[in-house]
Protein backbone atom coordinates (compact mmCIF):
# COMPACT_ATOMS: atom_id res chain seq x y z
CA UNK A 1 0.00 0.00 0.00
CA UNK A 2 1.07 3.58 -1.01
CA UNK A 3 1.22 5.73 2.12
CA UNK A 4 1.11 9.24 1.52
CA UNK A 5 1.00 12.13 4.24
CA UNK A 6 -2.16 14.70 3.87
CA UNK A 7 -1.93 17.89 5.90
CA UNK A 8 -4.67 20.37 6.76
CA UNK A 9 -3.35 23.90 6.62
CA UNK A 10 -6.66 25.78 7.64
CA UNK A 11 -5.89 24.67 11.09
CA UNK A 12 -3.30 26.97 12.09
CA UNK A 13 0.06 26.49 9.82
CA UNK A 14 2.08 28.43 7.16
CA UNK A 15 4.70 27.47 4.54
CA UNK A 16 7.55 26.70 6.30
CA UNK A 17 5.14 24.60 8.88
CA UNK A 18 4.36 22.36 5.30
CA UNK A 19 7.72 22.43 4.18
CA UNK A 20 9.16 21.03 7.05
CA UNK A 21 6.46 17.98 6.80
CA UNK A 22 7.13 17.90 3.40
CA UNK A 23 10.57 17.55 3.64
CA UNK A 24 10.51 15.09 6.54
CA UNK A 25 8.11 12.69 4.47
CA UNK A 26 10.37 12.62 1.29
CA UNK A 27 13.32 11.81 3.62
CA UNK A 28 11.66 8.90 4.85
CA UNK A 29 10.26 7.50 2.27
CA UNK A 30 6.48 8.61 1.44
CA UNK A 31 5.32 8.69 -2.00
CA UNK A 32 3.56 12.01 -1.53
CA UNK A 33 2.75 14.99 0.34
CA UNK A 34 -0.67 16.09 0.20
CA UNK A 35 -2.91 19.00 1.44
CA UNK A 36 -6.12 20.20 1.71
CA UNK A 37 -7.93 23.27 -0.44
CA UNK A 38 -10.11 25.37 2.85
CA UNK A 39 -9.64 29.25 3.71
CA UNK A 40 -11.30 29.07 6.97
CA UNK A 41 -10.31 26.66 9.80
CA UNK A 42 -12.80 24.17 11.36
CA UNK A 43 -13.71 23.34 15.08
CA UNK A 44 -11.83 25.00 18.24
CA UNK A 45 -8.13 25.44 16.47
CA UNK A 46 -7.83 29.21 16.09
CA UNK A 47 -6.16 29.05 12.29
CA UNK A 48 -3.47 31.34 13.02
CA UNK A 49 -1.20 32.89 11.75
CA UNK A 50 -4.64 32.03 8.89
CA UNK A 51 -4.89 30.37 5.28
CA UNK A 52 -2.40 29.40 2.23
CA UNK A 53 -3.62 29.39 -0.69
CA UNK A 54 -2.83 25.25 -2.39
CA UNK A 55 -1.41 26.01 -5.55
CA UNK A 56 0.78 28.75 -4.18
CA UNK A 57 2.01 26.11 -1.50
CA UNK A 58 2.24 23.30 -3.78
CA UNK A 59 4.37 25.66 -6.09
CA UNK A 60 6.99 26.29 -3.42
CA UNK A 61 6.80 22.80 -2.15
CA UNK A 62 7.77 21.58 -6.21
CA UNK A 63 11.10 24.01 -6.34
CA UNK A 64 11.92 23.04 -2.05
CA UNK A 65 11.43 19.22 -2.62
CA UNK A 66 12.93 16.25 -5.16
CA UNK A 67 11.19 13.43 -5.29
CA UNK A 68 7.99 13.36 -3.33
CA UNK A 69 4.79 13.85 -4.83
CA UNK A 70 2.53 16.84 -4.51
CA UNK A 71 -1.49 17.30 -4.98
CA UNK A 72 -4.68 18.39 -3.42
CA UNK A 73 -7.15 16.35 -1.60
CA UNK A 74 -9.08 18.00 -3.18
CA UNK A 75 -9.70 21.17 -4.64
CA UNK A 76 -12.85 22.93 -4.65
CA UNK A 77 -14.39 23.75 -7.62
CA UNK A 78 -15.91 27.08 -6.31
CA UNK A 79 -12.28 28.62 -5.68
CA UNK A 80 -10.95 28.58 -9.12
CA UNK A 81 -12.29 28.91 -12.92
CA UNK A 82 -11.69 26.05 -14.77
CA UNK A 83 -8.80 27.58 -17.67
CA UNK A 84 -6.79 29.42 -15.00
CA UNK A 85 -6.83 26.01 -12.17
CA UNK A 86 -5.56 24.25 -15.41
CA UNK A 87 -2.65 27.01 -15.99
CA UNK A 88 -2.02 26.81 -12.62
CA UNK A 89 -1.29 22.79 -12.10
CA UNK A 90 0.35 22.26 -14.91
CA UNK A 91 3.06 25.21 -14.14
CA UNK A 92 3.46 23.54 -10.75
CA UNK A 93 3.87 20.22 -12.52
CA UNK A 94 6.88 21.82 -14.78
CA UNK A 95 8.02 23.41 -11.64
CA UNK A 96 8.35 20.09 -10.07
CA UNK A 97 9.58 18.18 -13.01
CA UNK A 98 6.12 16.33 -13.14
CA UNK A 99 5.09 15.16 -9.13
CA UNK A 100 2.20 16.67 -9.15
CA UNK A 101 -1.52 15.38 -8.78
CA UNK A 102 -4.99 16.85 -8.85
CA UNK A 103 -7.90 16.38 -6.67
CA UNK A 104 -10.51 17.88 -7.39
CA UNK A 105 -14.37 17.59 -5.92
CA UNK A 106 -17.49 20.38 -5.82
CA UNK A 107 -16.75 22.46 -2.33
CA UNK A 108 -19.05 21.65 0.79
CA UNK A 109 -17.83 24.52 3.28
CA UNK A 110 -20.65 26.89 3.38
CA UNK A 111 -18.64 29.04 6.46
CA UNK A 112 -15.51 29.66 4.48
CA UNK A 113 -17.39 30.88 1.22
CA UNK A 114 -19.26 33.45 3.42
CA UNK A 115 -16.20 34.62 4.96
CA UNK A 116 -13.95 35.35 2.03
CA UNK A 117 -16.52 36.30 -0.39
CA UNK A 118 -16.76 33.43 -2.71
CA UNK A 119 -20.06 33.01 -4.01
CA UNK A 120 -21.54 29.24 -2.92
CA UNK A 121 -24.50 28.02 -5.35
CA UNK A 122 -26.98 24.89 -4.29
CA UNK A 123 -25.64 21.10 -4.42
CA UNK A 124 -26.74 20.77 -7.88
CA UNK A 125 -24.96 23.78 -9.30
CA UNK A 126 -21.84 22.46 -7.43
CA UNK A 127 -22.19 19.35 -8.81
CA UNK A 128 -22.92 20.75 -12.82
CA UNK A 129 -19.74 22.89 -12.17
CA UNK A 130 -17.47 20.50 -10.94
CA UNK A 131 -18.34 17.99 -14.17
CA UNK A 132 -17.67 21.17 -16.04
CA UNK A 133 -14.26 21.91 -15.04
CA UNK A 134 -13.05 18.06 -14.90
CA UNK A 135 -14.37 18.58 -19.08
CA UNK A 136 -12.16 21.53 -19.35
CA UNK A 137 -9.15 20.81 -17.42
CA UNK A 138 -8.77 17.75 -18.63
CA UNK A 139 -9.50 18.51 -22.34
CA UNK A 140 -7.10 21.87 -22.40
CA UNK A 141 -4.24 19.32 -20.58
CA UNK A 142 -4.95 16.53 -23.77
CA UNK A 143 -5.10 18.80 -26.76
CA UNK A 144 -2.88 18.30 -29.20
CA UNK A 145 0.41 20.81 -29.65
CA UNK A 146 -0.85 23.49 -32.47
CA UNK A 147 -4.18 22.40 -31.84
CA UNK A 148 -7.35 24.91 -30.20
CA UNK A 149 -9.97 23.30 -27.49
CA UNK A 150 -13.37 25.08 -27.16
CA UNK A 151 -16.22 24.36 -24.72
CA UNK A 152 -19.51 25.76 -24.59
CA UNK A 153 -21.37 24.81 -21.25
CA UNK A 154 -23.78 25.80 -18.94
CA UNK A 155 -21.25 27.91 -16.60
CA UNK A 156 -17.87 27.79 -18.68
CA UNK A 157 -16.87 28.51 -22.13
CA UNK A 158 -14.05 28.68 -23.56
CA UNK A 159 -13.30 29.59 -27.24
CA UNK A 160 -10.36 29.23 -29.20
CA UNK A 161 -8.07 28.36 -26.47
CA UNK A 162 -4.34 27.68 -27.35
CA UNK A 163 -4.34 24.80 -24.13
CA UNK A 164 -1.24 26.38 -23.06
CA UNK A 165 0.84 25.97 -20.91
CA UNK A 166 1.12 21.74 -21.16
CA UNK A 167 1.97 19.90 -17.86
CA UNK A 168 5.00 17.68 -17.98
CA UNK A 169 3.16 14.36 -17.58
CA UNK A 170 1.96 12.62 -20.55
CA UNK A 171 -0.96 11.91 -21.06
CA UNK A 172 -2.00 14.30 -18.06
CA UNK A 173 -1.16 14.89 -14.32
CA UNK A 174 -3.58 12.45 -12.47
CA UNK A 175 -6.84 13.42 -11.59
CA UNK A 176 -8.60 12.47 -8.42
CA UNK A 177 -12.13 12.59 -7.47
CA UNK A 178 -13.54 11.91 -4.50
CA UNK A 179 -16.72 11.59 -2.05
CA UNK A 180 -19.81 9.92 -0.88
CA UNK A 181 -22.27 11.18 -3.54
CA UNK A 182 -24.11 7.39 -4.58
CA UNK A 183 -24.81 8.51 -8.49
CA UNK A 184 -22.91 11.82 -9.98
CA UNK A 185 -19.57 11.56 -8.00
CA UNK A 186 -18.95 7.83 -9.53
CA UNK A 187 -20.35 8.74 -12.49
CA UNK A 188 -17.48 11.61 -12.42
CA UNK A 189 -15.18 9.71 -11.41
CA UNK A 190 -15.45 6.95 -14.42
CA UNK A 191 -15.24 9.70 -16.67
CA UNK A 192 -12.65 11.71 -15.68
CA UNK A 193 -10.29 10.22 -12.85
CA UNK A 194 -7.63 8.03 -12.55
CA UNK A 195 -8.29 7.80 -8.78
CA UNK A 196 -11.00 7.48 -6.48
CA UNK A 197 -11.24 8.76 -2.45
CA UNK A 198 -13.35 7.73 0.23
CA UNK A 199 -12.08 9.53 3.58
CA UNK A 200 -13.22 9.19 6.43
CA UNK A 201 -15.78 6.42 6.42
CA UNK A 202 -16.34 2.65 7.58
CA UNK A 203 -14.66 0.14 5.55
CA UNK A 204 -18.46 -0.97 4.82
CA UNK A 205 -19.21 2.37 3.26
CA UNK A 206 -16.13 2.57 1.54
CA UNK A 207 -16.49 -0.79 -0.03
CA UNK A 208 -19.88 0.18 -1.16
CA UNK A 209 -18.77 3.09 -2.94
CA UNK A 210 -15.99 1.72 -4.21
CA UNK A 211 -18.60 -0.60 -5.90
CA UNK A 212 -20.76 2.15 -6.91
CA UNK A 213 -17.74 3.56 -9.28
CA UNK A 214 -17.12 0.17 -10.63
CA UNK A 215 -20.63 -0.13 -11.43
CA UNK A 216 -20.02 3.54 -13.64
CA UNK A 217 -17.01 2.40 -15.13
CA UNK A 218 -18.89 -0.47 -16.61
CA UNK A 219 -21.66 1.36 -17.91
CA UNK A 220 -19.17 3.56 -19.44
CA UNK A 221 -17.34 0.71 -21.23
CA UNK A 222 -14.30 1.49 -19.10
CA UNK A 223 -12.16 -1.09 -16.83
CA UNK A 224 -12.57 -0.17 -13.26
CA UNK A 225 -8.99 -1.47 -13.04
CA UNK A 226 -7.60 1.33 -13.89
CA UNK A 227 -8.84 3.49 -10.94
CA UNK A 228 -6.41 3.34 -8.01
CA UNK A 229 -8.28 2.74 -4.68
CA UNK A 230 -7.65 4.73 -1.58
CA UNK A 231 -9.02 6.03 1.66
CA UNK A 232 -7.89 8.98 3.72
CA UNK A 233 -7.93 8.41 7.45
CA UNK A 234 -6.55 10.32 10.81
CA UNK A 235 -3.37 8.68 12.46
CA UNK A 236 -2.36 8.66 15.80
CA UNK A 237 0.38 6.11 16.31
CA UNK A 238 2.47 5.58 18.85
CA UNK A 239 5.28 3.28 20.22
CA UNK A 240 3.44 2.00 22.91
CA UNK A 241 -0.05 2.85 24.41
CA UNK A 242 0.90 5.56 26.31
CA UNK A 243 2.83 7.63 23.31
CA UNK A 244 -1.04 6.87 22.03
CA UNK A 245 -2.66 8.39 24.50
CA UNK A 246 -0.22 11.28 24.69
CA UNK A 247 -0.89 12.12 20.64
CA UNK A 248 -4.91 12.13 21.11
CA UNK A 249 -4.78 14.06 24.06
CA UNK A 250 -2.44 16.57 21.71
CA UNK A 251 -5.21 16.36 19.13
CA UNK A 252 -8.08 17.03 21.81
CA UNK A 253 -9.49 13.84 20.18
CA UNK A 254 -11.27 10.90 22.28
CA UNK A 255 -8.56 8.26 22.38
CA UNK A 256 -11.37 5.16 22.16
CA UNK A 257 -13.12 6.95 19.03
CA UNK A 258 -9.77 6.96 17.27
CA UNK A 259 -8.66 3.64 17.74
CA UNK A 260 -12.67 2.69 16.49
CA UNK A 261 -13.26 5.11 13.75
CA UNK A 262 -8.91 6.20 12.46
CA UNK A 263 -5.65 4.90 12.65
CA UNK A 264 -4.81 4.74 15.87
CA UNK A 265 -2.47 2.88 18.00
CA UNK A 266 0.73 0.78 18.11
CA UNK A 267 2.74 0.14 14.78
CA UNK A 268 1.60 -3.53 14.99
CA UNK A 269 -1.78 -2.69 15.62
CA UNK A 270 -2.13 -0.38 12.94
CA UNK A 271 -0.37 -2.81 10.04
CA UNK A 272 -3.39 -5.21 11.49
CA UNK A 273 -5.82 -2.19 10.77
CA UNK A 274 -4.52 -1.56 7.23
CA UNK A 275 -4.25 -5.14 6.30
CA UNK A 276 -8.01 -5.41 7.29
CA UNK A 277 -8.98 -2.16 5.18
CA UNK A 278 -6.93 -4.16 2.02
CA UNK A 279 -9.00 -6.97 2.47
CA UNK A 280 -12.38 -4.87 3.42
CA UNK A 281 -11.72 -2.41 0.15
CA UNK A 282 -9.53 -3.51 -2.35
CA UNK A 283 -7.55 -0.14 -1.64
CA UNK A 284 -3.60 0.37 -2.52
CA UNK A 285 -3.49 3.76 -1.08
CA UNK A 286 -3.73 5.48 1.96
CA UNK A 287 -3.77 9.19 2.87
CA UNK A 288 -2.74 9.57 6.47
CA UNK A 289 -4.16 13.00 8.09
CA UNK A 290 -1.41 14.25 10.08
CA UNK A 291 -3.50 16.94 12.21
CA UNK A 292 -0.59 17.77 13.96
CA UNK A 293 2.25 19.55 11.89
CA UNK A 294 4.60 19.75 14.49
CA UNK A 295 4.66 16.33 15.02
CA UNK A 296 7.41 14.60 12.63
CA UNK A 297 8.40 12.14 14.99
CA UNK A 298 5.08 10.36 14.24
CA UNK A 299 5.84 10.66 10.75
CA UNK A 300 9.23 9.11 10.97
CA UNK A 301 7.79 6.35 13.22
CA UNK A 302 4.86 5.42 10.17
CA UNK A 303 7.67 5.07 7.89
CA UNK A 304 10.14 3.18 9.74
CA UNK A 305 7.85 0.71 11.79
CA UNK A 306 4.38 0.43 9.77
CA UNK A 307 5.65 1.17 5.90
CA UNK A 308 8.55 -1.64 5.77
CA UNK A 309 5.46 -4.61 6.73
CA UNK A 310 3.00 -2.95 4.17
CA UNK A 311 4.53 -5.12 1.11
Amino acid sequence: MDLRIFTEPQQGAGYDDLLSVARTAEAAGYDAFFRSDHYLVMGNASGEPGPTDAWITLAGLARDTERIRLGTLVNSATFRLPGPLAIAVAQVDQMSRGRVELGLGAGWFEREHAAYGIPFPELGERFDRLAEQLEIVTGLWGTLPGERFGFAGAHYALEDSPALPKPVQRPRPPVIVGGHGKKRTPELAARFADEFNVAFSAPDAVAAQFERVEAACRAIGRDPGELVRSIAQVICVGRDDAEVAKRALTLGRDEAELRESGLAGTPAEVVDKLGRWREQTGATRVYLQLLDLGDLDQVELVAAEVAPQLG
